[in-house]
């Protein structure tokens, strides 16, 4: 992913399968206090990452999202694309 379309707040995985497969949520942005570089928070919240925090630079974090998912119901979806059907509930 670009860092432009990393948003704190927003979930993202790493698109991995089996084991491997994780969700991250962008908690927050900030700065290391020796060499001013931006710091990228994040909190596990499913798979390999689940119940890790951890920092990385703001390139690390874009390498390791490949796409921005959302919980639906009990299921990660990848948002944008085919991830979520077209409301069938509009009347044409």
């Amino acid at each position: 992913m670009s860092l432009d379309e990393l948003k704190i707040g927003y979930f993202y995985s790493n698109g991995a399968y089996g084991r491997t497969w994780g969700v991250r949520q962008l908690a927050a942005i900030g700065h290391d206090a020796e060499s001013g570089e931006a710091v990228y928070h994040f909190k596990g919240v499913a798979g390999i990452c689940r119940r890790k925090k951890g920092h990385c630079s703001p390139i690390e974090f874009a390498r390791w999202a490949r796409y921005q998912v959302a919980l639906q119901e009990n299921d990660w979806k990848r948002v944008g694309g085919e991830a979520y059907p077209p409301d069938e509930s509009v009347a044409l």
